[in-house]
Formats: structure tokens, sequence, C-alpha cells
């Protein structure tokens, strides 16, 4: 693994490549954060890799997680904040996602449940 030493903070990213619209998601977004000291874990295939966190296999599976350098957590519209605020032209998403969030949590939350849902079903894990 990389350095936990990162200029934004976000030391690691918890994410799960089974899902392939997650998967395409933080391809994106790992090209996009290429220049930052980032360990980006996939669940997937590091399952075990969740005990730093403390977290669930399944919780992750279900939603982003984010630790910071600092040990903090963040987890689903708040960990895709975390990551957009670094990135250059998706900072308004980040501003917006944390001045909406009666609205983005929600939503976030529906499209993570169905998402994890479609998954399961057609066997993705």
């Amino acid at each position: 693994m990389e350095s936990d030493k990162s200029p934004t903070g976000i030391a690691t990213v918890y994410y799960n490549s089974a899902c392939p619209v997650c998967d395409a998601g933080i391809r994106d977004q790992r090209q996009r954060m290429q220049a930052c000291n980032i360990n980006w874990v996939d669940v997937h295939s590091q399952p075990d890799a969740v005990a730093e966190i403390n977290g669930e296999l399944e919780a992750v599976r279900e939603r982003l997680h984010v630790r910071h350098a600092n040990g903090d957590i963040l987890v689903g519209e708040q960990a895709l904040a975390a990551l957009w605020s670094e990135t250059k032209g998706r900072r308004w998403l980040a501003w917006l996602t944390l001045r909406m969030g009666f609205l983005t949590r929600p939503l976030y939350n529906c499209v993570a449940k169905y998402l994890y849902r479609w998954n399961r079903r057609r066997g993705h894990w």
C-alpha cells in the first residue's frame, strides 16, 4: 500500500469494484486525482481491509468510505464530497452536496441501496 500521507488529508478510499457503476466512478475519480497520494482499497479484492476502519464488508460494498489521515471516517455522500472537494472541476459538486445534505443524503442512500440490491441479484460479488 502507498503512504497514508496525502496533501488532501484523504488517506484511503474504500470502494467496491464488483459494482460496475461504482467501479466506473472510482476509475474516473482516480484518474482525476492521480497527483494525490491516496490509497485506493477495493474491498471486492481485499475484503479484510474493512477491519482498518472497523467496518462491515456489506456496509462498504453499499456505500463509499473515506478515511482521512487523522483517522476520521466519512461515508456515503460525505465521502463523495470529500473526494470532489479535492478535485479540480468538481469542487462545486462538493459545495452543493455539503449544503444540500437534506436532499443529497437521501438521494445517495436511495441510489446506493438500489445499486447494492441490483448487484446482489446479478451476482456481482
